[in-house]
């Protein structure tokens, strides 16, 4: 893993108070969410955007192919049982998306005003570092993703992980990372790690986990996701 993750950056509008670092997808590249971000752009004047490239390595699942990713994958079948986790490839994303964060602290952001964020394979990596991180981080967000290393997570968890904010995205109609494996995911959180689940219609709370269902939506984001994480950045940044 590279030292410094290679990023794109979107700088705010007015003064830098508040980050967000928003991690992609297998195979994809920070460019791919740049939409979003400017999207965003003009409702978060005071935000920077931080939108890191992964690596490129070998992927078992697509026959060894190198192409951009946090960690290797052997399977989609299996996401919920952590023991085929790579798990030195996860702890060593985890730990470059956090030299991220260290810069945006040197530079005078505190943490509870850094929003860690990824879609897919980057949700895995951006709530593994919020759960086991020692910082006390704004909020993290998950979209079509699942808890790594969850058959030890409660272990590896920080004593403050449970306090963080959480917005969870997922398609009913996922066909790469299965709606139930999000639902499982939300069950751990909830059931293992004491997380207050929101009832439908409450648009944040912390701590609490935000769990928004997008029927017929597949592995991908929509307008409605998107509109839903506006409102709750709105009141995570608070």
């Amino acid at each position: 893993m590279a030292s410094q993750l290679k990023h794109l950056k979107v700088s705010p509008k007015e003064a830098h108070t508040a980050t967000v670092i928003f991690l992609h997808g297998l195979g994809d590249s920070g460019h791919g969410w740049l939409p979003v971000a400017k999207m965003l752009w003009s409702s978060f004047p005071n935000v920077k955007w931080i939108l890191p490239h992964a690596p490129q390595i070998p992927i078992t699942l697509n026959g060894g192919m190198t192409m951009p990713g946090w960690f290797d994958l052997s399977s989609l079948d299996n996401l919920t049982d952590s023991t085929y986790d790579d798990e030195s490839g996860m702890l060593a994303s985890v730990a470059a998306v956090d030299k991220l964060i260290q810069n945006e602290v040197d530079a005078g952001i505190p943490e509870n005003k850094i929003i860690l964020g990824g879609f897919s394979q980057g949700g895995v990596i951006s709530i593994l570092t919020a759960l086991t991180s020692k910082r006390k981080l704004g909020g993290v967000v998950g979209l079509s993703t699942w808890v790594g290393l969850n058959h030890k997570i409660e272990n590896i968890k920080s004593a403050h992980a449970n306090e963080i904010p959480i917005f969870w995205g997922h398609g009913t109609a996922d066909p790469v990372v299965n709606y139930e494996y999000g639902q499982q995911s939300i069950e751990l959180l909830t059931k293992k790690l004491g997380f207050p689940l929101l009832s439908k219609g409450t648009t944040f709370q912390r701590p609490g986990v935000r769990f928004e269902s997008y029927q017929g939506l597949p592995h991908s984001s929509s307008p409605q996701e998107i509109e839903d994480l506006k409102g709750w950045l709105v009141e995570a940044l608070k």
